[in-house]
């Protein structure tokens, strides 16, 4: 793998250097920026392997950062720093699509931490094995060795989480899932209160991967449960 490059977005020129510093030590390729505005150009500019956000920025805020990188860099691993009491803007980052987050005050160890674990989810090619084969369903190939996915043959660029769900529902094709249980497995949280996070992302997946997202082939929602992965045409 090629050295991962970190995009690090915040506006405490202290806590900036800090973080650039120690995660250069680490041996990544780090770019900074302190505003909204300079973090979409810089990734633009560059596209980042991960991006740490923190959600309070001048020009616009982390938030809207996230949503922009999500429509033009749909694979970045997004990180968001959050202040501890801000529980609506941890909620609210993972429905516009962050994939972690990281609550103020934190360790830079934690950080690093997170960082690789996001890594390894990005490049799970490396540690695939050759017999892991792609689940295969109705035209629908998902492929975990390549974190790749089509539909009809045509390819589906998804998010790290939303191929995660989507993995995680198929390899267990027909069993339904309450939205606890998928935050559980699949965002490793396991709080009441992100539900709506589970709701977000599987819109944003039936968007992507069903002929018609109002009448969804694949992801079936489980009325009083929570959603499921059909295997067989209704």
């Amino acid at each position: 793998m090629s050295q991962p490059h970190l995009l690090v977005v915040e506006d405490d020129t202290e806590l900036l250097t800090l973080l650039s510093t120690r995660l250069r030590d680490e041996g990544y390729r780090v770019t900074t920026a302190t505003t909204g505005p300079e973090a979409v150009d810089a990734a633009e500019e560059d596209a980042p392997d991960v991006a740490l956000i923190d959600v309070m920025l001048p020009g616009f805020d982390g938030l809207e950062v996230c949503r922009r990188l999500r429509a033009s860099l749909p694979t970045v691993y997004v990180m968001m720093l959050t202040a501890k009491s801000s529980e609506v803007d941890r909620v609210v980052g993972l429905e516009v699509g962050a994939d972690d987050y990281v609550t103020k005050p934190f360790s830079l160890q934690e950080v690093v931490a997170r960082v690789r674990s996001g890594l390894r989810r990005l490049h799970m090619t490396e540690t695939a094995g050759e017999s892991d084969q792609p689940i295969v369903i109705d035209g629908l190939v998902i492929d975990l060795s390549r974190r790749e996915v089509s539909v009809d043959g045509e390819p589906v660029q998804l998010t790290v989480r939303e191929f995660d769900l989507l993995y995680f529902l198929a390899s267990h094709a027909d069993k339904p899932f309450t939205r606890m249980q998928l935050l559980d497995k699949v965002w490793d949280l396991r709080y009441e209160g992100y539900e709506r996070t589970v709701d977000s992302h599987v819109q944003r997946l039936r968007s992507k991967i069903e002929p018609d997202a109002g009448s969804p082939r694949f992801v079936k929602t489980v009325w009083g449960v929570g959603y499921k992965l059909q295997s067989e045409p209704a």
